[in-house]
């Protein structure tokens, strides 16, 4: 595997538990959303290389400098996001982020007690929400997940596999 599929690619199945039988029900990316910033930043990089090529020789560098500045910021934006991943599996749910260093935190299904899903107006318009996970530990390293695609049918996968997995009651009439 080369540097920059490693650097891309977080590797998820690395982190399943394949001798208990765990698979992968979804691996959530970010919604489209999070990389407008960093294209907003690339356009203004690009914005400032044609509009000031013909400023001052003392200055000239200064334009190439920001330039440079913004690119490298928005590629590091645009890599911490796709590198963030939510995973539900069969027995779980986890969360992979992190560039060079990495960063893991997991929920069993039996510890979440609660999620709720925050739906802002723009988020409804074009398909994002952010899941809120409420559970029996005190602190938790997974409790915001932001920009999540399609929430409610994520949210709606969570449950149909804490009901699969008997940890939930059936109700009985």
């Amino acid at each position: 595997m080369g540097l920059m599929s490693s650097l891309s690619d977080p590797d998820i199945r690395k982190h399943l538990l394949r001798d208990e039988g765990e698979v992968i029900v979804d691996e959530v990316m970010h919604h489209w959303i999070v990389y407008v910033l960093p294209m907003v930043e690339i356009l203004a990089a690009l914005g400032l290389l044609i509009a000031f090529p013909f400023i001052d020789v003392d200055l000239a560098w200064f334009p190439f400098l920001l330039a440079f500045v913004l690119v490298g910021h928005a590629l590091w934006k645009a890599l911490a996001a796709h590198r963030d991943r939510f995973v539900i599996t069969n027995m779980r749910v986890f969360r992979v982020h992190g560039v060079l260093s990495q960063e893991h935190a997991t929920m069993p299904l039996s510890r979440i007690l609660d999620i709720t899903v925050k739906k802002p107006l723009q988020g409804r318009l074009i398909g994002y929400g952010h899941f809120v996970f409420e559970s029996a530990a005190q602190e938790q390293g997974l409790r915001d997940i932001r920009f999540i695609a399609k929430p409610d049918q994520r949210d709606l996968a969570i449950q149909r596999v804490v009901q699969r997995s008997g940890l939930r009651g059936r109700k009985v009439n």
